[in-house]
């Protein structure tokens, strides 16, 4: 089964160069190519990804404000950003916002396909600075709100098993070697967790889970 891509992008040679190149995938399909976000829940809803690479700076919305549409309607897509610089708030911004992880748009040549892979076995690429960034908000966002008993999300003990798996920190396949399932039911069940804890991003999902000790 291939990997379904779509592209937001408002630069043409971009988009066609990232095209071009996934092309040379046998597993990756280009689904979608667009030169604004304005659409984004209609564009994505008629191609079904199940990734998105999405272009932090867009005109007339921005990709941050994309992702949260995006990750609000579809909690299952995974979105990776690019950006031209590493270190920038709005990179740290898009994360929260619900987005997998980031690409620098000076490596997409070279590291564009190994991270795509890498999202699709639970990974998040990142730079360090970055994932330190995040974790310092999860952390500060833990330590502000008093624990509080869980509400009853109606999970299944095998959606608490994987929910705790994520909460320490495994991937995808890491989670699906520790539960002796396959990957394609690790994802079926983060999908089903997102849905009952009315969350959009991994983030927001630990955040819930630690703060109200669901696990």
């Amino acid at each position: 089964m291939s990997l379904r891509i779509a592209i937001f992008d408002d630069n043409k040679n971009i988009r066609e160069s990232i095209s071009l190149l996934l092309a040379t995938v046998p597993q990756f399909e280009v689904v979608g190519s667009f030169c604004h976000v304005l659409d984004c829940i209609e564009d994505v809803q008629s191609c079904k990804p199940d990734i998105v690479l999405m272009d932090i700076e867009m005109p007339g919305m921005t990709g941050i404000e994309a992702v949260l549409k995006i990750k609000k309607e579809f909690p299952h897509i995974q979105v990776l950003m690019q950006t031209v610089f590493e270190d920038d708030d709005r990179v740290f911004d898009s994360i929260c916002a619900g987005a997998s992880g980031y690409i620098l748009k000076n490596f997409l040549n070279t590291k564009l396909v190994d991270s795509i892979n890498e999202l699709q076995f639970g990974g998040s690429p990142m730079s360090p600075s970055i994932a330190r960034k995040v974790l310092g908000k999860l952390q500060k966002h833990s330590g502000d709100i008093r624990p509080q008993e869980a509400p009853d999300y109606q999970l299944t003990p095998r959606e608490k098993e994987v929910l705790g798996c994520l909460v320490n920190g495994l991937s995808y396949k890491m989670i699906a070697a520790e539960l002796h399932i396959s990957y394609e039911t690790v994802r079926s069940h983060v999908k089903k967790i997102y849905e009952k804890l009315h969350v959009a991003s991994l983030t927001e999902m630990v955040a819930k889970a630690i703060n109200q000790r669901i696990v």
